[in-house]
């Protein structure tokens, strides 16, 4: 099956849930200076702007930056924290609904020589990718990015043809929402493949 770049009409679906999902086993690509890197998605979190005290609260705490989200579904949504790691989000749905999904960790497979460096590794191995901050730097993503379709140039995602089944996705509490409240941080919105090597560790 030839390989398709997903439309903007795939993340203005109105179900964060169900696209949080149905980005596992698609391809995430960057073209940074020139050079392409691309994994498997394995891990994704689900946000949503209607009962999740978690993301309320950043767009209160960041309610300059979190305008972000305000935008049509498929743009991206860069963060820091820890005056660190890069957070990769893709606002969904659409202006109105500030929706988003984190990428959380990718399988490697293109460029992967240039993530090595960027990530200062010697080798291919699960903390090359597993995890949303060191996930963003091998890929070259940073906040500079923000706004951006994720169906450009830049980002872009790839359908390779591969049909992941409910039984091949474990659904857990998403990390570090502790501050949001037992609520929020309990929701089952982080969403892995049950057999991947590369999603990043539980907790």
């Amino acid at each position: 099956m030839p390989h398709s770049k997903l439309p903007a009409a795939f993340f203005q679906r109105p179900d964060v849930l169900t696209i949080a999902c149905d980005l596992l086993g698609k391809h995430l690509y960057t073209c940074i200076d020139g050079v392409v890197t691309a994994g498997r998605v394995v891990e994704t979190e689900a946000y949503r702007h209607e009962g999740d005290d978690s993301l309320t609260m950043h767009l209160q705490r960041k309610r300059h930056q979190a305008q972000g989200l305000h935008v049509p579904g498929g743009t991206a949504y860069i963060y820091t924290v820890y005056n660190r790691y890069a957070l990769f989000n893709i606002a969904t749905h659409d202006a109105a609904h500030p929706d988003a999904v984190l990428i959380r960790a990718i399988e490697p497979t293109v460029g992967i020589e240039e993530m090595l460096r960027r990530r200062g590794l010697a080798e291919a191995k699960r903390a090359l990718t597993a995890g949303p901050g060191v996930m963003s730097q091998a890929l070259g993503i940073t906040p500079a990015l923000t706004g951006l379709p994720v169906t450009g140039e830049v980002l872009w995602f790839e359908d390779h043809g591969e049909e992941v089944v409910p039984a091949e996705i474990v659904a857990s509490a998403r990390v570090g929402l502790e501050y949001a409240g037992a609520e929020a941080a309990g929701l089952p919105w982080r969403f892995r493949l049950r057999d991947s090597k590369w999603t990043s560790p539980a907790k």
